[in-house]
């Protein structure tokens, strides 16, 4: 049994961590495109209305990512989003690679350490680095843009 739909539902749950709704509009595009191949219930995520919607909601993300306003990450709300999404995606990839959707639980499980390890890493670098947040939080952004790209689009 090929393993690779398990390595990749946790390693999408973990982009998911990191912006919670980049991985899914990544999704409904791969979806939408061809290039992963999943059957309904989970294909409707690739459906235009569907791919329109989570790209407005990751565009937005990103930029309310910065706002001083935003809540953090690790609270209730951003975690059960990370979670969700990161199980969403996690089961698209699992049923792409030919295994059991129920297997996108691993995507869940990937969503809080990215959440959680995130957030650890921005706060440290930033520390580090003694730079300001945004700019860490421009290298996570594309760290969850490209991860996610690479994962759906392999």
């Amino acid at each position: 049994m090929d393993n690779s739909g398990l390595l990749f539902s946790i390693l999408i749950g973990l982009f998911a961590g990191l912006r919670s709704l980049t991985a899914p509009a990544v999704a409904a595009w791969a979806v939408h495109l061809g290039r992963l191949r999943i059957e309904r219930p989970l294909s409707v995520i690739g459906s235009t209305p569907a791919v329109a919607i989570f790209t407005v909601l990751a565009l937005l993300e990103l930029v309310a990512d910065k706002l001083p306003n935003t809540p953090n990450r690790t609270a209730p709300r951003g975690l059960i989003a990370r979670i969700v999404t990161g199980g969403l995606t996690g089961a698209c990839v699992a049923a792409g690679a030919a295994q059991r959707p129920f297997i996108g639980v691993l995507g869940a499980v990937g969503g809080v350490v990215g959440c959680f390890g995130g957030y650890q890493a921005r706060t440290r670098l930033v520390k580090a680095l003694g730079t300001r947040d945004i700019n860490i939080a421009l290298v996570e952004d594309l760290v969850a843009i490209a991860g996610s790209v690479w994962v759906l689009f392999r």
